[in-house]
């Protein structure tokens, strides 16, 4: 019996030694941040980043310190550029009097990545940001603006221009962003609502069309009709983001705000944690596994199929894969399979692809089948990032995830 308890104790060591852990990836590589305000209490930040976040949102100057503590990385969110009306801005002298005090305070704290400047802002504001934008990095060129744009079904009419190309345009010409940032929560009565592939169409469309790189802020929690989180919504939302090449997951919100119905988001209105934090560390997990080999590809296409969402492309347009077969077993009937297909090129013109299974209530066994006969597929682990060959049990998808493969 002493000897049986020896090797108890001992098996959770033995256990974390055969993992192969990674170290985050850096934000300004692949970002993992909590949308909203960065908490002052150092035992939640180091919860973030326990997490897997790399950005703990939008932070005070007077937190940076307590930031860098834990690892990560934010926004900060002056009170005083908050308060600037972008369509009347003070003059130029006075705001840049006010930047380089936030210059002297913030010093060469590691910890700030940028400076918040406006969530979801219309057209109209956009001059009055990109300014505040350039004075911001005249006195401070390594630090990003952040703001995040409306989702593409906002009417023109709120959007303040002729068409959601337009304003996404905005972002890079006129605030001269490094990055596209939008939110788009279509999870609804048990499914993806075709809202969210279109959206990530149209920024993928941009994103190579003004060569910057998209981050996509996903639902955390629950609020309004929206669904309760659940590994499988995690799944889908991050996985078909990477399938479209994005580079950076938002995650609306890490705390639940204290109004309305939020609930279930990583940590409730009492501090404590809930079972989406585990949710929330579990695909922050895999993303980090999976950056190394992500980072360093080029998207070439986003395919669906059998059912192709507005601006979308079909299976039947990919170049490197001619059909996916999906099947169930002890299912009567048979649930047909729907999928997205992510597909990538390296800087050795190496062909990747990303397969995502859209059903949030069920798993499928898949086959692949590529045009060109010969060729091996090596999946990435989502669990040590390394390429392994393909075989064995690899060839089933859980709801709403997806597997990395690169084609040797």
């Amino acid at each position: 019996m002493q000897r049986l308890a020896v090797v108890i104790l001992l098996l959770p060591f033995a256990l974390a030694q055969s993992f192969h852990l990674r170290a985050p990836a850096a934000p300004k590589d692949f970002a993992v941040m909590a949308w909203g305000g960065s908490p002052s209490d150092p035992e939640q930040l180091r919860g973030m980043r326990e997490a897997g976040l790399n950005i703990s949102g939008f932070c005070r100057v007077e937190d940076l310190e307590r930031v860098r503590a834990a690892g990560l990385t934010c926004f900060v969110s002056d009170k005083t550029i908050d308060n600037y009306d972008p369509l009347h801005l003070p003059p130029d002298a006075e705001v840049r009097r006010h930047v380089a005090g936030l210059k002297n305070e913030i010093g060469n704290s590691p910890a700030v990545l940028g400076f918040y400047l406006r969530d979801e802002p219309d057209a109209p504001s956009m001059p009055g940001l990109g300014k505040l934008a350039t004075m911001l990095r005249e006195a401070m060129p390594d630090k990003w603006p952040y703001v995040n744009l409306f989702p593409y079904r906002v009417s023109p009419d709120r959007l303040g221009t002729k068409d959601y190309d337009s304003y996404v345009r905005m972002l890079v010409k006129t605030v001269g962003q490094p990055f596209l940032s939008y939110d788009n929560y279509s999870l609804v009565n048990g499914d993806m609502l075709d809202y969210f592939y279109v959206n990530l169409e149209i920024v993928r469309r941009l994103s190579l069309e003004t060569g910057t790189p998209f981050w996509n802020c996903i639902l955390a929690n629950a609020h309004f009709n929206y669904m309760e989180p659940s590994d499988a919504t995690f799944n889908l939302q991050a996985y078909s983001t990477m399938a479209y090449g994005g580079r950076g997951i938002q995650y609306f919100t890490y705390f639940a705000p204290e109004i309305g119905n939020y609930r279930l988001a990583p940590v409730d209105q009492f501090g404590n944690r809930t079972a989406t934090w585990d949710m929330l560390r579990r695909i922050n997990n895999q993303i980090h596994a999976l950056a190394p080999t992500l980072i360093r590809l080029h998207s070439t296409g986003a395919y669906h199929y059998p059912d192709v969402p507005e601006q979308s492309q079909p299976l039947a347009a990919s170049k490197l894969i001619r059909k996916v077969e999906m099947m169930q077993r002890y299912v009567r009937p048979p649930v047909a399979g729907r999928f997205l297909i992510g597909e990538f090129r390296d800087n050795s013109d190496r062909p990747y692809f990303l397969i995502v299974n859209k059903d949030l209530r069920n798993s499928f066994q898949f086959q692949v089948e590529l045009r060109q006969e010969g060729h091996k597929l090596l999946r990435i682990s989502p669990y040590s990032g390394k390429e392994e060959p393909f075989g064995r049990e690899m060839d089933w998808l859980a709801p709403g995830a997806g597997i990395l493969f690169r084609v040797d």
